[in-house]
């Protein structure tokens, strides 16, 4: 037989397009349309409603940037329609290649009524199935003209991301606004021949299953009438009814569907734009629902549903039904998709506490996954708080990003630092926006890393970011891939009923140790460095907050803010999410998030205020210094306040060969007529730590322009050329005592920074004038240590990386992140570098000619410049803070970093506060002093191992404890853990390496 395949596959396509699917609505008439464009930010429902439209013609402009129009349509349904379905089309101007990225509307029956959103994949509303002729139709839409960011030509700088620079030139113009018959069999029709030709492109030409698609399309395209598509449709439909009815092969890769609209909750949008978005979304899921009895949706993150809750009762109601009849399924337990890199370990904590007690009290639901297909990497740390939060599996697909390295496995137990191991699935579909084309099913089938031992994958499907999520064009096709012979099966599943299926068929699945690094998307710790100081300080706040509360609560019967609190964390929680931390949103979202911040820190620090007062006693006769941080510091206990001196500061003297020495009798630190560090020398241990002929303190500046993606990636190409900046316009002693002041200018910027030693350690406070654009600052620290791995700080505990690049696995990680220390250590003596706000850096080793001894060199990450999304990205006046602590153990870098991000507090007073709990073992690191969140006023501690090591101590209470139990996250005691028993007001605990423990303490 000739091989015609071509021959046959574009009349398909020419066919498809021209003919078939344009007789899917053979008949139209207009719609009335007018239009109330609303001034300034949206307005409620009611109001959009009974505003007083001007009319408008199809075809005409509208919309300005981030603005919000009001259109009502009007019409009659012809009478000669009777016994017909009709849909109304709604064409706002969309362009359906980017579903999610440009306009949207939410569709409202005239009494508020929600029907169902619209998209550029999703443009109809159903009138009625069938209609008797003569119906009035008055259907308002309440239309965003959100402007498009991600562009054809991609991550070109725009004005667009901030309505306060976005103009106001219309942005689309009014497309389609028609009642339409709508014939099913033909709609039938297109789903039949896109499901056949998308397989028939996927099977091997030398098979015989495709010569059989083949030749039924081929029957079927010749019984179409091309100027009768309407009236041939059955018959067409007829010829594939048998290869449609074949069934799929026995050993068939196995694929659960779950609905599903990824929105991230602020990205080339503002938060107040998601509300709307996730309103949309879940008024079309629910409305497919109802239409679809196989059909099962998944939404993420709590807040999401929460701000349905608040903002659109009418569309709430609807969920919640749907959520009680077990297809529409709160999914991942947490309060957001967070970034899972940079937020600190109670904040990790708290996006689960939050997060599944929303489910909990609202549905009585309790997630078992961790739901977290789009973030960037995961923390070596997050398998244990999975576990602690009550749940054991996770779910992502960002890793198959991956630049460089092809990740071994689809399902597998990821096992983090405490040696806590999770089940968890990356879907081989390799999109969270699978919208069941016959290559994604394929590829899923044929990329599945596990064949021969596991044949289920999962696939997260539907349009995300607003683009309406799942169709009905997506439900019809997986209808048909249910049981195909050559494709994958497909079946409608919530994630729970997935995941009960791959662990029950992979019951001893391959292990993979310490974090999931995303070899991409690097730059996300630098980029937006305000968004990433107001996270840290706001993290430390409210840690100070709690604690300081708890104590007055316990202590003085001070009223603990148990609303503001929660408050406060969901705030500080939403802005974790992967797209607002990371520093990838456009310039209005970080914006806001810089007032948002500063407003948490105003509150978080009255709070702080009052509880030290009530605390501190007479206000007249003394001061006392309060210490938040997990371990004693000059005299004062962890979590307690004491009257104490100020801390003595190194001394400072001229240098012979220029610049100036600083020396506190630990550490002697020689800065030269530069500025830059050229010694800094343990005096304990008689070991310099600045490499032999190398300076550090030294600020260097690349060019970084990365191929694509630019607040969030750096390509490794940007080492390539650097330039030291080492001339120095001043060099002189600072204000303070004991300090060297350095100015320097370069480009268009001007960096300011203060150096002082004190307590062994080199502080350096940098104050930066950011003018640059396409630039990356970075700190960097060449130093005489010889280690093939460094440490950095993770969520409880910390993480281990090479210093080399043996393998193409540790070249990848040329940008990483810790918290708040980086630490290297050859035996018997170390270094660490803490940082108060700081996330990216990167360590490479070199080997001297001079001596064969090692430098390797730490780099601090400062800041970047990128021009999109936010086209000032960084702009302006930023202070860092980091220290340099020769002779550091693991335990003082751990000791140091608390101490920098929780410097102490004076408060006037006389009475010292004795801590409300106590350590008797300083590796054990006290996170979270609280009340219990049910207002019993018990009292909640959380601790870790945070060496490395075991630890043995004793947990003691400065109140008097009726009880004790072992909790999870969420402060539920745990089954089958047996309480420590009290005695003498304390207990015994014993931990394992970088084990995390809740403890609830009750009392009388």
């Amino acid at each position: 037989m000739h091989d015609d395949r071509a021959l046959v596959e574009n009349r398909l396509k020419r066919v498809l397009d021209e003919r078939i699917r344009p007789a899917v609505y053979p008949a139209s008439t207009p719609l009335d349309v007018a239009v109330w464009h609303a001034p300034g930010e949206p307005v409620p429902v009611a109001e959009g409603l009974t505003a007083s439209p001007a009319p408008i013609a199809v075809g005409d402009a509208w919309g300005a940037p981030w603005g919000t129009s009001w259109f009502t349509v009007t019409g009659t349904v012809p009478a000669e329609w009777a016994g017909r379905t009709v849909e109304a089309i709604l064409d706002l101007g969309f362009d359906e290649n980017m579903p999610g990225f440009q306009c949207e509307g939410l569709v409202y029956r005239p009494d508020g009524g929600p029907v169902k959103g619209l998209n550029p994949r999703n443009q109809w509303v159903r009138i009625g199935a069938p209609v008797e002729g003569g119906e009035e139709v008055r259907l308002h839409i309440e239309a965003a003209s959100n402007p498009v960011i991600l562009d054809y030509h991609p991550f070109l700088p725009t004005k667009l991301g901030d309505r306060e620079t976005a103009g106001s030139e219309p942005q689309y113009r009014l497309a389609r606004m028609d009642l339409a018959v709508f014939d099913e069999t033909v709609w039938q029709l297109v789903i039949d021949l896109e499901v056949l030709g998308e397989l028939m492109a996927e099977l091997p030409v030398d098979g015989a299953r495709r010569w059989e698609l083949l030749r039924a399309v081929e029957r079927a395209l010749d019984a179409i009438d091309l100027q009768d598509v309407n009236g041939t449709a059955a018959a067409a439909r007829a010829e594939l009814a048998g290869v449609l009815a074949t069934p799929a092969a026995p050993s068939a890769h196995r694929i659960s569907a779950v609905g599903h609209a990824h929105i991230d909750s602020a990205w080339l949008w503002p938060l107040r734009e998601t509300v709307r978005k996730v309103a949309r979304t879940a008024s079309n899921m629910t409305a497919l629902l109802e239409d679809e009895p196989e059909f099962v949706f998944a939404m993420s993150q709590a807040q999401q549903w929460a701000w349905i809750k608040e903002h659109r009762p009418e569309v709430w109601a609807r969920v919640v039904k749907a959520v009680n009849d077990g297809r529409f399924v709160p999914a991942g337990g947490m309060w957001v998709e967070s970034d899972t890199n940079m937020p600190g370990s109670e904040a990790m904590a708290r996006q689960f506490v939050h997060g599944k007690r929303f489910f909990l009290e609202e549905f009585g639901v309790e997630n078992e996954e961790a739901w977290l297909p789009d973030t960037f990497g995961f923390a070596a740390g997050l398998p244990q708080i999975i576990k602690a939060a009550g749940s054991k599996r996770l779910l992502t697909q960002k890793i198959s990003w991956s630049q460089v390295n092809k990740f071994p496995h689809h399902t597998f137990l990821w096992e983090g630092i405490d040696g806590t191991r999770i089940f968890t699935h990356f879907p081989p579909v390799d999109t969270y926006n699978c919208s069941m084309k016959g290559g994604e099913i394929a590829h899923a089938a044929r990329n599945f890393k596990d064949k021969g031992v596991a044949r289920h994958s999962l696939a997260p499907t539907g349009w995300g970011d607003g683009g309406g999520g799942t169709t009905r064009e997506m439900v019809a096709k997986a209808a048909r891939m249910r049981d195909l012979e050559g494709s994958a099966a497909v079946v409608w599943e919530t994630p729970a009923e997935f995941f009960t299926r791959a662990e029950a068929e992979y019951p001893a699945p391959p292990v993979w140790v310490g974090e999931l690094y995303l070899e991409l998307h690097r730059a996300t710790l630098t980029s937006q460095a305000k968004t990433k100081q107001g996270n840290r300080r706001s993290e430390s706040l409210l840690r100070e907050a709690e604690l300081w509360a708890a104590t007055a609560a316990v202590r003085t019967g001070f009223a603990y803010p148990h609303e503001r609190l929660d408050r406060i964390w969901k705030t500080v929680l939403l802005h974790q999410f992967h797209d607002i931390l990371p520093g990838s949103s456009i310039a209005w979202v970080h914006r806001e998030a810089e007032k948002t911040y500063a407003a948490v820190a105003a509150e978080l620090n009255e709070i702080i205020d009052d509880a030290q007062r009530a605390l501190a006693g007479n206000a007249g006769s003394g001061e006392l210094v309060f210490n938040a941080a997990p371990h004693a510091r000059n005299g004062v206990p962890a979590g307690g306040a004491a009257m104490a001196p100020a801390p003595t500061r190194g001394g400072l003297r001229a240098r012979d060969e220029g610049g100036y020495v600083l020396d506190d009798g630990l550490l002697r630190v020689e800065i030269d007529d530069r500025g830059l560090v050229v010694s800094a020398c343990d005096l304990r241990a008689g070991r310099e730590t600045v490499a032999p002929g190398q300076a550090a303190n030294l600020l260097q500046i690349h060019p970084d322009f990365p191929n694509m993606w630019d607040a969030w990636d750096v390509d490794q190409f940007y080492r390539n050329t650097v330039t030291d900046l080492v001339d120095a316009d001043e060099v002189t002693p600072g204000e303070e005592p004991g300090s060297v002041r350095v100015v320097r200018s370069f480009g268009r910027s001007r960096v300011t920074q203060v150096l002082t030693v004190e307590a062994g350690r080199l502080d350096i406070r940098t104050e930066v004038d950011w003018h640059e654009t396409e630039k990356f600052l970075k700190l960097a620290f060449p130093l005489d240590v010889h280690a093939d791995r460094y440490a950095s700080e993770s969520q409880y505990g910390h993480a281990f990386r090479a210093t080399h690049t043996n393998t193409s696995w540790e070249a990848a990680k040329f940008e990483a992140c810790n918290h708040k220390f980086v630490h290297l250590e050859e035996p018997g003596w170390g270094v660490a570098l803490v940082t108060d706000s700081t996330y990216g850096h990167d360590v490479t080793r070199t080997v001297r000619a001079s001596d064969r001894g090692t430098t390797t060199t730490l780099r601090v990450s400062l800041l970047r410049a990128p021009r999109f999304p936010d086209p000032e990205t960084d702009q302006g006046l930023h202070r860092f803070r980091h220290a340099l602590v020769p002779g550091a153990t693991i335990g003082d870098a751990v000791r140091e970093g608390w101490f920098l991000n929780l410097p102490e507090r004076r408060v006037p007073g006389d009475a010292e506060v004795a801590p409300l709990v106590t350590v008797d073992d300083d590796a054990i690191v006290v996170t979270a002093v609280k009340l219990a969140d049910d207002g019993s006023g018990d009292v909640v501690v959380r601790f870790h191992e945070s060496r490395g090591g075991r630890a043995r101590a004793r947990i003691s209470t400065g109140f008097t404890a009726t009880g004790v139990a072992v909790t999870d996250l969420l402060e539920r005691p745990l089954a089958g853990t047996a309480a420590p028993e009290p005695a003498g007001g304390s207990v015994a605990v014993s931990l394992r390496p970088f084990e995390l423990v809740t403890l609830r303490f009750s009392r009388s």
